[in-house]
């Protein structure tokens, strides 16, 4: 199945359900902060989230209510602190309790990468000599048949749809991202369905340093959001907004202000260009 062009909220609403296992990756730049303010919109609930580093988007996804579970390695507001929506949840079940799944960035990757490869389980020597596998199931101990060598395994991930970022399309619904790419590849190989957002359809690629290409049988849907990064940045389109990550410390440490402040700049704008307008009309910088 070739990628189909759609507007994010029709891709939103078609592959992204209730119960879903949902990965929106990025690794410094090109997070998909568009598309979590649309399932946000959408009023989506009891999603397990799976990222090797949670950030800002998922603070607001958890404070909104979306999330029961999170599959992670690293979580935190790059930069400036905690993330105070997940710390609620952890700590205080607000707005309802969160379950957490931890693993090393070493056996995320590890997991991404067996699913990628249509593999049940990924091995690493990263687990050795730390008690986490005396605290989660999802890490076990098994016996190299060459060597002898005990190694952690690890689960494959299953997730239903992931969502990332990338600079452009061509007219064919092939991707091509570059700059610091993550595990944007082995989430879009890993899930059952998936979303890119892109800056730009362009009629053919020019090449870049590390780039990678995504063909178009690997997507299912291609949705056209200038800045859908934002406050996050897509290299050669748009530079990271630095203040917006120091203001978040400040919004997201109180429940009051959080909802008071998605209200105004998610749920009643209709799109990501009016969530833009919305921040530009109080003075902030886009």
């Amino acid at each position: 199945m070739n990628a189909r062009p759609l507007t994010l909220s029709d891709a939103v609403a078609e592959f992204v359900h209730d119960g879903d296992t949902v990965a929106l990756e990025g690794f410094t730049h090109l997070i998909p902060f568009a598309a979590g303010h649309e399932i946000i919109r959408q009023g989506r609930r009891d999603l397990t989230l799976v990222r090797m580093t949670p950030d800002i988007i998922y603070d607001q996804l958890i404070g909104m209510g979306c999330v029961s579970k999170l599959i992670f390695s690293w979580a935190g507001n790059p930069g400036a602190g905690s993330l105070h929506r997940f710390r609620d949840a952890v700590e205080n079940g607000y707005p309802h309790p969160l379950e957490i799944e931890e693993h090393s960035h070493a056996g995320m990757a590890v997991r991404y990468q067996a699913s990628a490869s249509g593999l049940p389980f990924g091995v690493l020597r990263g687990y050795a000599g730390t008690d986490l596998s005396q605290l989660s199931p999802t890490i076990r101990w098994i016996t190299c048949p060459f060597t002898g060598e005990e190694l952690a395994a690890v689960p494959a991930l299953s997730i239903d749809v992931s969502v990332i970022c990338a600079q452009q399309a061509d007219r064919r619904g092939n991707v091509m991202m570059w700059g610091i790419t993550g595990v944007q590849k082995e989430a879009v190989l890993s899930a059952k369905h998936s979303v890119v957002l892109v800056e730009e359809i362009v009629d053919d690629f020019t090449p870049h340093v590390n780039a990678v290409v995504l063909p178009s049988w690997t997507i299912d849907a291609v949705s056209v959001v200038p800045s859908g990064s934002y406050p996050s940045y897509s290299e050669d389109y748009s530079e990271r907004a630095n203040d917006f990550y120091a203001q978040w410390e400040g919004i997201s440490r109180d429940r009051v202000a959080f909802h008071a402040w998605m209200t105004n700049h998610v749920l009643e704008t209709k799109d990501h260009a009016a969530f833009m307008e919305s921040l530009t009309a109080i003075g902030v910088t886009t």
